[in-house]
């Protein structure tokens, strides 16, 4: 499921450079006793703080810098001592330490203390200040600030302790000689402490974004946030009631504050896992499990702050496992994007979409033993190191001392969607796979060209819809959210993402997904608190988000359905509208097709864009139109530029999806300039690009969705070389096909005139507007065509004769004239004239005069006494 890069190897970046320390130290060329590395915290560059005990009987700890992938010796104890947490300034002049009482032989502290924290300045090695000597646990964090000063004389450090509070020291710097960084003041050191938090029960750092997440309890839970500035104050921002069992916490847990080797808890007594992440975007997950102690299932909990809900899945363990068991196990959380992978190893997978959550096929969920993450190592041993990039998080192996960077697997996700459509997995458990596997591939993971590729390849491999979703739906709609979701989290609920909401009943296996079952409750006690009201960035947009997420599920249909533009695309069609009106829908087209000329000027390879298509241009037009007055309605705060240029670009990528589909299908057979040619038969390769093309027409006219201008000429080409003639007039009369002008122009010069053609001109010039049949007949050399032209050029011209000269020149008034039974050359001879006083009214079609009128009719008579044949 996950593919991993290797970051960081203990043994290769860290252990080879200690032992060639260790060798120079005792003077041999090559150290050969053991070395006991032990990795004790991670800072917010990315530096990794290590201890190991020294030849010499001594204690070290070191920094390992993977930007330039070098070791620095920052300290060494004259002794053997138990770092249990530690932390270093962002200059690197100071050195906070917790040293673990010890147990295991080694020399006691002095004073006899459970634990003493020290502050130690390293620039050089100078002074040692103790900040505190305790018999209870403390952690370390300095602060770490991205600044402009280029000397900074302050640092800011965190002590956490299990005593249930946290207090923050301000810790004043000064130089002597030029280079000495000292503490100013040390004495005074312990009266700059500030109490930020008091009485907590759990608590988790992010030192990317610089914030302390902890949980308090007094008559319920409550998780709170406090964010540190990069002035180094601080305040409480955020508050959150969680429901969670009294006895949740036995004793005090500290997340992502580096790692106490000397005290481990065993799992039966974590009885609670707790975790935050958040996204820049605006959006957080608070993420917890709690096994339960008498059924063969487990219980977590997603809260998507963001979403204003709370999201509890329960997932059977199957049979064999035992409620002892079942007690100590705790699944990882690893967040990925927007997703967050829920993974107990042996047991199931479950990866949760936290922005389209409302259905739980939108998620991935995988069960069995099979299912693993990819990891050569158990996931007991994994800690979760949260990055800054957010796409790709690290995950330490405990073990070994190995770090890789992890990421959805696309290879995986293709292979659940290949799975094989007939095997025995039934399609209430392989439908939702496939449709949260799709939709992962085209929105996280869509940026890359040649994964979209395989995904319509995939299409173009199973042309059929499945039983539960239309898979081409699927991937336009996915794949125009992608465009637009990164903008605004509020526009997941009011853009198109899936066509399963269109649907007027959702299949049952779609609400409902095998192996595990979900509950959503609204969570509507989020406090925003301080400055977050005013902030920009992260508080404010989840501020926004939370707040747009209320009104938008009051309203009853917040999200955009292309399928409701059909009223108003069938009224456009019935009605003739205002020339105003048709000139603006007609501007967004032109907006539309010039942003689509200008992505695609080196893509010719299908015949598409290259005539005008009136209907599609104006539902394109309409369209537009459309999504731009919904968005506005809904999310004003984009602004009316903004909104113009995602609507545009959301049509446009429409079009250019459709085009991107066909070139595929179109390269994957291998086919060329001669399939525009209607004189020959269709191959096998060409009548299955004419059943995907089918299939596209299919799909977007159930979503009312505009189609670039030419698809519906270059699908009757197709059709007209793949089906027999009597099937492809059956298509025109259910509405699968619409004739074009250019392909019913083409069809009536490329074709000859056999019997078989003949009638299948003649039906389709019976299916044809009479405008338009007009038009037509122009272009085909027939004796029919000539006499349609002559004899509506007779009554053109002599309408217009008549009315110049004020005379009733017609047959109702003169009931004995027949105007084909007045010899031929008296009525060449009047319409001679007529022209020779009024201008020919046909003069733009070619050459229609009386001459033409006088061999067609002689041709007619020929044909009518049997000497020529038509």
């Amino acid at each position: 499921m996950l593919r991993t890069q290797p970051k960081f190897d203990l043994h290769r970046d860290v252990v080879s450079d200690i032992l060639r320390k260790e060798a120079s130290v005792c003077r041999v060329e090559e150290y050969s006793g053991a070395v006991d590395i032990r990795i004790l915290n991670f800072e917010r560059d990315g530096g990794i703080l290590y201890s190991w005990k020294g030849a010499t009987g001594t204690t070290r700890i070191g920094k390992y810098d993977p930007n330039i992938k070098k070791n620095k010796l920052l300290y060494t104890f004259d002794k053997q001592v138990c770092v249990s947490s530690c932390s270093l300034n962002k200059e690197e002049t100071l050195l906070a330490v917790s040293l673990a009482q010890n147990t295991r032989g080694e020399e006691r502290l002095n004073p006899i203390s459970k634990c003493l924290t020290l502050l130690i300045e390293i620039h050089p090695i100078n002074n040692t200040k103790v900040l505190k000597a305790v018999d209870f646990r403390v952690k370390v964090q300095f602060l770490h600030h991205e600044t402009d000063r280029r000397a900074v004389l302050e640092s800011h450090l965190l002590l956490l302790t299990e005593d249930r509070y946290v207090d923050l020291y301000h810790v004043m710097l000064t130089k002597q000689e030029g280079y000495r960084v000292v503490i100013m003041n040390p004495e005074r050191l312990s009266k700059t402490a500030e109490r930020i938090v008091e009485d907590f029960c759990w608590v988790q750092w992010d030192r990317h974004t610089q914030r302390l997440y902890y949980l308090t309890f007094k008559e319920k839970f409550l998780l709170r946030s406090v964010q540190f500035y990069p002035s180094y104050n601080c305040e409480i921002v955020f508050e959150l009631p969680l429901e969670l069992p009294a006895n949740s916490f036995r004793t005090v847990k500290f997340a992502n504050l580096g790692f106490d080797h000397y005290h481990t808890e065993r799992p039966e007594q974590e009885l609670l896992k707790l975790q935050v992440f958040t996204n820049k975007i605006g959006s957080m997950c608070v993420c917890y499990t709690q096994p339960l102690q008498d059924k063969h299932e487990l219980l977590y909990t997603v809260v998507l702050v963001h979403k204003d809900c709370s999201k509890k899945f329960r997932v059977s363990l199957g049979s064999d496992a035992s409620p002892q068991k079942a007690t100590q196990l705790h699944p990882l959380f690893i967040p990925i994007g927007y997703y967050i992978l829920v993974y107990l190893q042996g047991y199931f997978l479950h990866c949760i979409n936290t922005r389209q959550q409302e259905m739980l096929c939108h998620s991935l969920f995988l069960s069995g033993r099979d299912v693993n993450l990819g990891l050569q190592c158990q996931s007991a041993n994994i800690t979760v190191l949260h990055a800054e990039d957010e796409s790709s998080p690290c995950l330490l192996d405990q073990a070994t001392g190995r770090i890789h960077s992890a990421e959805l697997s696309p290879a995986y996700l293709l292979k659940i969607l290949r799975s094989d459509t007939n095997s025995r997995c039934p399609s209430s458990k392989a439908d939702p796979q496939r449709l949260a596997a799709l939709h992962c591939l085209l929105v996280y993971m869509g940026t890359d060209p040649n994964l979209e590729l395989k995904v319509i390849e995939w299409l173009c491999d199973n042309v059929n819809t499945f039983e539960s979703f239309d898979q081409i739906q699927e991937f336009i709609l996915a794949s125009l959210y992608r465009i637009s979701y990164e903008k605004a989290l509020s526009l997941d609920k009011i853009l198109p993402y899936s066509s399963v909401f269109d649907k007027k009943e959702v299949p049952e296996c779609l609400l409902k997904v095998p192996g595990v079952f979900c509950t959503t409750e609204i969570q509507t006690e989020s406090t925003f608190k301080g400055k977050a009201r005013s902030l920009q960035g992260f508080w404010s947009e989840l501020q926004w988000n939370t707040e747009r997420t209320k009104y938008l599920d009051a309203d009853p249909n917040p999200r955009y359905r292309t399928s409701h533009m059909q009223a108003d695309w069938d009224k456009m069609r019935s009605e003739r509208r205002p020339s105003s009106q048709m000139n603006h829908i007609e501007e967004n087209t032109k907006k539309v097709l010039s942003m689509v000329d200008t992505w695609s000027l080196d893509k010719k390879l299908v015949p598409l864009f290259q005539e005008e298509d009136h209907q599609q241009r104006a539902l394109i037009g309409l369209t537009v139109d459309k999504l731009r007055e919904h968005l506005s309605r809904h999310l004003p705060r984009l602004g009316k530029k903004k909104i113009d240029s995602l609507v545009v670009n959301y049509v446009a990528k429409l079009l250019e999806l459709i085009r991107h589909m066909l070139e595929s299908v179109w390269l994957k057979y291998k086919l060329g300039p001669r399939v525009l040619c209607l004189t020959q038969q269709g191959s096998p390769a060409e009548w299955s690009v004419f059943h995907f093309m089918l299939r596209i027409l299919e799909s977007t006219r159930s979503l009312c969705l505009p189609l670039p201008p030419g698809y519906h000429t270059l699908f009757a080409v197709f059709a007209v070389r793949c089906l027999p003639h009597h099937t492809f007039l059956q298509y025109i009369d259910h509405g699968f096909l619409q004739l074009t002008e250019t392909f019913v122009s083409r069809l009536m010069t490329d074709l000859d005139n056999s019997d078989a053609n003949e009638r299948l001109k003649f039906s389709i010039l019976k299916r044809l507007p009479e405008p338009m049949v007009k038009r037509i007949y122009h272009m085909w050399d027939h004796p029919v065509s000539s006499a349609s032209i002559s004899r509506d050029y007779v009554k053109t011209l002599l309408e217009k004769h008549n009315k110049n000269k004020g005379l009733a020149f017609t047959g109702k008034d003169k009931p004995g004239f027949r105007p084909e039974f007045v010899p031929l050359t008296y009525l060449a001879k009047i319409l001679s004239d007529i022209e020779e006083e009024a201008p020919n009214p046909f003069e733009e079609q070619e050459n229609v005069d009386a001459r033409f009128v006088e061999e067609t009719a002689l041709k007619q008579t020929l044909i009518l006494l049997g000497f020529e044949r038509k």
